[in-house]
């Protein structure tokens, strides 16, 4: 697995990821009042929310002016602050008596509510809308090629560190360059990598442009035309739709998706749409009509604006966006885990595991109790996967499953085989909870981008989630237990309960996802006496039965009251992910138990299809997506003398995958502690400062296994 795609992270980037947009555009001679206006806009930032909830912005386009306005808080926040609350009583001028009459001028709203993935969303210049050149626009994706972009087009003013902005100033200078709006839209798709809705206007045309090469677009157009309004989500738009006080000023609105690869240019004037493919042969563009003069940008400077570098002074600072930001101790200095101790450790004959795993057992031939009992993995083929799917397939372009990605390999590829060998057409899905890596991130934009998939990422409350973590961290290195180390990836569980409500707020038929069935760690829950694993659920790989989840809520509730710091604001949290994982349905189709999983092939397709991205500090391709997985693996191999890489390599010679001498030599190399993710990891939940006490703190634990 030679020539990996690799780059080193710019901590200092912003990436504008997988965000909220949505807008609004009015007729002159629509009824719309300025309080039914900002009503919709209000509905439609809290609808958006929960998809982004680090920063909002907004511009409005009225009369001789597009005003922005933008803040590092939440969407539910800032359509609180005052200075948003007064662009709506402006407009109550030009002859407007009153706030609940008609507004008698066209006026167009879009808006954004922000996830932000690395770079700080405190500097206001990285959120959005982003101001180019007198264009204004919002963007919901990753551009993963801005920096070579910028680097290709010097002549482009950057201000500053999101990716969004090369969007827009790539339009910007293609239409000073003489091609059309439309053709500067198109020539800029094709410049960019990565997935990319966007909706933008400018002081010089009026004209608002709509593109999206995922899809991830919804349009509304009313029955009388005086109207348009958009989301990046169906859902979304569906749900502002039914607002009572909407339905004599809309009417019934017909809902249309703009499809991958599409876009629309939306005369402000009449609200007339030309609709193009942003590849393919140009359409015979008609002249879209100039502002009558030049409009003024004017950036709203919010109150907690301090005026030092861009930044927001009420903003605190954030280690969760700028990792690694502190100096990393030199390697000489950092805790050396014993292998040549590891070594002697006593293995099984016939797999990797050592005697350190939780309840081993040798036999008389050297061979562990896990190689004994295992089952293969029987893969039901291709085609009884199609014969599942065929009556749930949509012929009329419209969804049809939903797909969870995470950014890692196996599910990557998932999406790409449901995409391009089962010919379904799916929404992808995820659930940042926090922990999903910034390379997953870029992963995911990949994919869909090329693929023209739309994208729902469903955001938790990032900055309290990471809270939680670090409450549960620095609670378990008091009294560290390996069998509480899960606590840690704790919150990732609510994935099933929205994997769930999205299927069922969007009418889809089936999930599908791509779980690695030669993933069972089993030792996780060994730890606590509990084995993993029923014989009667093949598909699934972490299953207990109803005895095994007792015991396992049983020995937690045990270590809470042994060590009551467990008992923090997470505690409520935790309850919900056990909840979400072990008594909710989980009901799904896995792509692994019906195609052969083969590494080889998995890594090379995503590498060489869509230019996967691989990690700076390991060969493997595993796990690099996953924020937590460098930290609780070094814990368990300092600790414990193994990892999540002896089990998965020892599945692996089980399945006739791989030689015992070549599991051993992979897992050796992959035990080596990660110390740039781990140092990540530990900036991200707020412990960075403390990285170098906390790594020595784990190689202080008392060992299973003798040195």
């Amino acid at each position: 697995m030679a020539n990996f795609h690799t780059q080193t992270i710019d901590y200092e980037r912003t990436y504008g990821s997988m965000c909220g947009i949505f807008g609004i555009s009015i007729r002159e001679d629509a009824t719309f009042s300025p309080t039914a206006l900002q009503s919709a806009v209000n509905d439609l930032f809290r609808l958006s929310e929960s998809r982004g909830k680090e920063a909002a912005g907004i511009a409005l386009v009225s009369g001789g002016e597009i005003r922005v306005f933008k803040e590092a808080v939440r969407a539910s926040a800032l359509v609180r602050r005052p200075e948003y609350r007064g662009l709506f009583r402006e407009m109550a001028g030009n002859g407007v008596r009153s706030r609940r009459e008609p507004l008698r001028q066209p006026v167009t709203v879009i808006g954004h509510s922000r996830l932000v993935t690395t770079g700080e969303q405190g500097n206001r210049l990285n959120n959005q809308p982003v101001i180019h050149r007198g264009a204004v626009g919002i963007h919901n994706g990753i551009v993963v090629n801005d920096e070579a972009l910028w680097q290709a087009n010097p002549d482009l003013e950057r201000r500053g560190r999101v990716d969004s902005e090369v969007i827009v100033g790539l339009i910007r200078k293609h239409l000073a360059d003489g091609l059309d709006l439309i053709g500067a839209v198109r020539r800029t798709f094709d410049e960019i990598r990565g997935a990319a809705s966007i909706a933008v206007v400018f002081d010089d045309l009026d004209a608002m442009v709509l593109a999206t090469n995922t899809g991830s677009l919804y349009l509304g157009t009313p029955p009388r035309g005086d109207a348009i309004v958009f989301a990046s989500e169906e859902y979304i738009l569906l749900q502002l739709l039914r607002r009572r006080y909407l339905e004599p000023l809309l009417g019934a609105c017909r809902v249309v998706q703009l499809r991958p690869g599409h876009g629309c240019v939306v005369n402000l004037r009449d609200l007339s749409i030309e609709s193009f493919e942003l590849i393919g042969d140009p359409p015979s563009s008609s002249v879209l009509p100039r502002a009558a003069s030049a409009r003024r940008v004017v950036d709203i400077i919010p109150a907690s604006f301090n005026g030092e570098n861009g930044h927001e002074a009420r903003v605190a600072p954030r280690q969760a966006a700028t990792a690694p930001t502190l100096f990393m101790p030199r390697a000489d200095r950092l805790p050396r885990i014993p292998f040549e101790a590891i070594e002697r450790l006593r293995r099984c004959r016939k797999c990797i595991l050592p005697e350190t795993m939780p309840m081993i057992a040798f036999d008389s031939d050297g061979v562990c109790n896990y190689c004994r009992h295992y089952r293969p993995n029987e893969v039901r083929g291709v085609d009884a996967l199609r014969e599942i799917l065929h009556p749930l397939r949509r012929t009329d372009g419209r969804p049809d499953c939903l797909v969870g990605l995470s950014g890692g390999r196996d599910s990557t590829y998932c999406l790409h085989f449901v995409k391009t060998e089962l010919g379904m057409n799916p929404i992808a899905f995820t659930y940042d909870w926090g922990m999903v890596t910034d390379l997953a991130r870029r992963n995911i934009s990949r994919i869909c981008g090329k693929l023209g998939v739309e994208h729902i990422l469903v955001s938790a409350d990032i900055e309290k989630k990471r809270r939680y973590i670090r409450s549960n961290v620095r609670a378990w290195l008091k009294k560290p237990d390996l069998g509480i180390i899960p606590l840690f990836m704790a919150g990732d569980k609510q994935y099933f309960h929205h994997a769930n409500q999205l299927k069922a707020q969007i009418g889809l038929p089936v999930i599908i996802l791509g779980e690695n069935m030669l993933e069972k760690t089993e030792f996780k829950t060994g730890f606590c006496g509990v084995r993993s694993g029923r014989p009667d659920d093949p598909d699934h790989v972490y299953t207990l039965g109803l005895k095994e989840k007792i015991k396992l809520a049983t020995y937690y509730g045990m270590a809470y009251l042994r060590n009551p710091a467990y008992l923090n604001a997470s505690t409520l949290d935790t309850l919900w992910a056990y909840a979400c994982f072990y008594v909710i349905r989980r009901d799904y189709l896995n792509l692994y138990r019906f195609i052969r999983w083969e590494e080889d092939t998995i890594t090379r397709t995503i590498i060489d299809a869509y230019d996967w991205e691989t990690a700076t500090d390991t060969d493997s391709t595993w796990r690099i997506g996953d924020g937590t997985a460098s930290f609780y693996n070094y814990i368990y191999c300092m600790v414990a003398g193994f990892s999540e890489n002896d089990t998965f390599r020892s599945n692996q010679i089980r399945e006739g995958l791989l030689t015992r001498a070549q599991a051993i030599e992979m897992a050796r190399k992959e035990n080596e502690p990660r110390w740039e993710s781990i140092q990540w990891y530990l900036d991200t939940i707020g412990l960075g400062d403390q990285f170098e006490p906390i790594v020595q703190r784990i190689a202080e634990i008392p060992r299973h296994y003798a040195t």
